[in-house]
């Protein structure tokens, strides 16, 4: 009887166990979302792909249960695939970069998935489009170039001082024009005189328009050799601080600053550059212009955790929190007085008193409101 009793039991267990499995129990109760990431330059790249894993990172920890993959795929020309490709094994993928913009044919096709794309809105074909289960940032780069332009006035001591582009996409035509703004506004309100040097040689060419924008055009993303040349150009010319905003092209202007003489500095891009800066027992970087897509990131996974999330092709400025500058301690070389001016400004950026010129809204380096 006794032996009866235990092969009973024992069947009973076997019971339960084959019918939690049969009902998917024991794995999806417990399941948080399963976060990729896919990169063309990795997600230690020191730009996009390591601060968009940084914000996936800051939701993982705070959400027990989730988890993050990683994927690199360096072929531009089959990141769409890619997406395709490995779509099946996540609830969400972080696309940061122009690039991933034809996604938005895949997102389509998984409307039970869920896609983060940073810095370009999705397209079905040739055609833009907003999709319930994408929510796309791009930034109004104006707006950190012109907090830029005014730390670069404020800091110059000779006067002179320059931002240094890759391509004359819009973003970084905003780049451009914004941090000229930040020189004007600075030079008319806070009693600076510097001069924004353009060199002929490198004048840019609207990549929408073809109208010469003028500015420090390098011609590539890529191109450190060149990056270096402009660089150095520059720096011959007195300019003693550059935004730098030319990818990895930048990195050659770095190059030639750190080869300067002590003094000379370059302000960051898109995100905290500072330890790009260091050389020796010194740092060039004076601070950093900011897209936050870090804490945005974070946000919109949270909201897909929650159930709150909303597909939606944003655009976001200092009034959504999605541009800045570095003010964090040992982060930054600004001065005290400059710190509080960008604070005061900041401010009239957020409620729409000043609006620094962009290559969208008409407006221009010398005539935007708040200027006068």
């Amino acid at each position: 009887m006794k032996k009866i009793k235990t092969v009973l039991a024992l069947l009973l267990i076997l019971s339960l166990a084959f019918t939690a499995l049969a009902c998917g129990g024991g794995e999806s109760d417990d399941k948080g979302l399963h976060v990729g990431i896919l990169t063309t330059s990795g997600v230690d790249d020191g730009s996009f792909g390591q601060a968009c894993y940084e914000g996936i990172q800051n939701f993982v920890g705070a959400n027990p249960g989730t988890s993050v993959n990683d994927i690199k795929e360096d072929d531009f020309g089959r990141v769409v695939q890619a997406v395709a490709d490995v779509i099946a094994d996540y609830d969400v993928m972080v696309m940061p970069g122009f690039q991933f913009s034809g996604a938005g044919s895949v997102a389509k096709e998984n409307p039970e998935k869920h896609f983060i794309l940073v810095d370009s809105y999705p397209k079905v074909g040739e055609e833009e489009v907003q999709l319930d289960n994408v929510y796309a940032m791009m930034f109004k780069e104006d707006e950190s170039g012109f907090f830029a332009g005014i730390a670069a006035a404020l800091h110059t001591k000779t006067n002179k001082v320059a931002v240094v582009n890759g391509i004359a996409f819009p973003s970084n035509v905003n780049y451009q024009y914004g941090f000229m703004s930040g020189v004007n506004y600075a030079n008319k309100h806070y009693g600076t005189s510097a001069e924004i040097v353009e060199l002929p040689a490198y004048a840019g060419k609207s990549s929408i328009t073809d109208e010469d924008v003028g500015g420090n055009y390098i011609g590539a993303f890529a191109d450190q050799a060149k990056g270096k040349v402009v660089g150095e150009a520059l720096l011959a010319e007195g300019v003693d601080i550059m935004l730098v905003a030319a990818g990895d092209s930048g990195n050659g202007v770095f190059a030639a600053v750190k080869e300067s003489a002590e003094g000379n500095y370059v302000i960051g891009c898109d995100v905290d550059q500072f330890d790009d800066g260091a050389t020796g027992s010194r740092n060039i970087v004076l601070t950093s212009a900011l897209k936050n897509m870090t804490p945005i990131v974070a946000a919109q996974l949270q909201k897909i955790n929650d159930g709150t999330f909303k597909g939606e092709n944003a655009l976001l400025g200092a009034a959504e929190g999605g541009t800045g500058y570095v003010s964090e301690d040992g982060r930054h070389q600004l001065s005290e007085d400059a710190l509080a001016k960008l604070a005061e400004v900041y401010e009239l950026v957020k409620n729409g008193t000043v609006v620094p010129a962009s290559s969208y809204n008409g407006h221009k380096p010398d005539n935007f409101p708040g200027l006068n």
